[in-house]
């Protein structure tokens, strides 16, 4: 059952991956340049550039090696290509770390979409946003996370404006739509064509970063099933090996839209660590190595509070209240070691209840501790 897994990066989620590695007899080397990589607690830190040869040397020496982040330097997948499995794939990475490749090969798998224009020339602009219905969100088609690099736009002037802000790089303007609520699920896949899901998750964002998940997401009769049979149809078509994390919004009617892609384990997936059956790390794990997979979808009712750098209106650091949420039943939490930097994510709390009222009533309680 011996087995080395290496991943390129190495955050908070080499972190917690490396942490689901131990119980399975798996040794992890994670390639990172950041000397205080919050990996380098529990995994073998290369402390260099992605690019670095005798790094890359390393990890082509495991059994597979997997990503915690999409935005990896091509020439870094260059190195290992040939000498090691990459999981996902280089061709799947290209699709979902630009936007524009990622909504037209999603809807060539099948799924659907909001409307969307690729903006990549002047000329595009022009009725770009009549075409998308008027009201839209241009966002670059690379390097974009958490909110950044997105702009609302309701006028072409906007749009040009917005389009040269951004330095006039490759951009996607995708039309706004009336949403019920964000879900998201996650499915991997294994080598050998497996493939298994974790829960639909109801995801709240607050300045465009993930506030809250919950499991089970409140949604109609038959959203948990189609949200299953997309996933399951651009794993496929796109030949994943690993895992992904499709971020949905559900329409009135229970139309699902598939809004973006990550090719790894997922903020919102998260609340599978503390929810029962497995976790969505120990799931990218199995996915990469091949290993027999299960779907890890919890087994009670869960939740996540991200925990992120917040400042008060005087400049203040604001820390949440620790001792509230250790007191609150059911908590867990879980800290990244990471400097305190507003805006960045530095932490999440789990709580988990015996049923959804409670769970509910709790997790209000839990977002008044935590700024």
């Amino acid at each position: 059952m011996t087995a080395s897994l290496g991943i390129l990066g190495g955050g908070q989620l080499a972190q917690m991956l490396a942490l689901a590695t131990l119980p399975l007899g798996v040794r992890v080397t994670v390639l990172e340049p950041d000397p205080l990589a919050p990996a380098r607690l529990c995994a073998d830190h290369l402390c260099a550039p992605y690019t670095d040869a005798a790094g890359l040397d390393a990890l082509a020496a495991c059994d597979a090696v997997t990503l915690e982040f999409e935005n990896v330097p091509v020439a870094a997948l260059d190195g290992l290509r040939g000498r090691v499995p990459v999981r996902p794939g280089a061709g799947l990475l290209e699709r979902s770390k630009h936007r524009a490749r990622e909504k037209e090969a999603l809807r060539a798998a099948g799924a659907r979409t909001a409307p969307f224009v690729v903006i990549e020339e002047p000329a595009a602009l022009q009725g770009a946003l009549r075409a998308v219905g008027g009201h839209g969100i241009l966002k670059t088609s690379e390097l974009g996370y958490d909110g950044k690099g997105q702009r609302r736009v309701v006028s072409d002037h906007a749009l040009g404006a917005a389009w040269d802000e951004f330095g006039g790089v490759p951009c996607v303007l995708e039309g706004v739509v009336p949403f019920e609520r964000e879900v998201s699920l996650g499915v991997a896949r294994t080598p050998g064509g497996q493939v298994a899901f974790g829960p639909l998750v109801e995801n709240v964002h607050r300045g465009g970063i993930l506030r809250t998940s919950v499991f089970p997401a409140a949604v109609p009769d038959g959203v948990e099933a189609a949200a299953r049979e997309q996933a399951r149809a651009v794993a496929d078509a796109w030949g994943l090996e690993g895992l992904m994390t499709l971020e949905f919004f559900q329409l009135q009617g229970s139309t699902l839209l598939v809004n973006e892609v990550a090719p790894r384990v997922h903020n919102s997936g998260h609340l599978t660590q503390d929810g029962g059956g497995i976790s969505q790390f120990e799931a990218q794990v199995r996915a990469v190595l091949g290993r027999p997979l299960t779907d890890w979808r919890p087994l009670h009712p869960c939740a996540m509070v991200n925990v992120v750098g917040v400042v008060s209106p005087d400049g203040e650091a604001l820390e949440p209240d620790w001792a509230g949420i250790d007191a609150l039943e059911g908590t867990r939490v879980h800290l990244y070691h990471k400097a305190w930097r507003a805006g960045r994510k530095l932490g999440h709390v789990n709580l988990v209840a015996p049923d959804v009222s409670t769970l509910r009533a709790r997790l209000a309680q839990l977002e008044t501790l935590i700024p």
